[in-house]
């Protein structure tokens, strides 16, 4: 039986809720902070793509300037990963509240890495 785990994190960006957001579900935007093409929409049921494919999945719900929840892949997964990241106004800018559900044991280190170091760590340098 495979073993999942929850993680939950809040990241600070200067930057305002709406600017956030776009740079979280516009393409041209996403590839300013990732140097890579993204396929994303924020048309629920829709499918992205992100990393050139290490990241996709399914787009849930969004609420726009505020919150984004997507489905993500992993191979061999019983149950599905969910990814919300809420979008809280800061005096600094932005609290992000990120929680992502679901994921197999064998990939957690790795996926908090990825989102401390390259995903939000990318952004947060972006806004620098």
């Amino acid at each position: 039986m495979q073993i999942m785990k929850d993680y939950k994190k809040y990241y600070l960006l200067k930057a305002s809720p709406e600017e956030v957001y776009a740079a979280l579900t516009y393409p041209p935007t996403i590839k300013l902070w990732t140097g890579e093409e993204a396929i994303m929409s924020t048309e629920p049921g829709s499918e992205f793509s992100l990393w050139d494919g290490s990241i996709t999945g399914v787009n849930l719900e969004f609420e726009p300037g505020r919150k984004i929840v997507q489905k993500w892949n992993f191979e061999d997964s019983p149950e599905a990963s969910i990814v919300t990241i809420i979008l809280h106004p800061h005096p600094k800018g932005t609290s992000v509240e990120l929680r992502h559900t679901n994921i197999p044991d064998e990939a957690f280190e790795n996926i908090t890495e990825g989102w401390d170091e390259v995903y939000f760590g990318s952004l947060i340098e972006f806004y620098q």
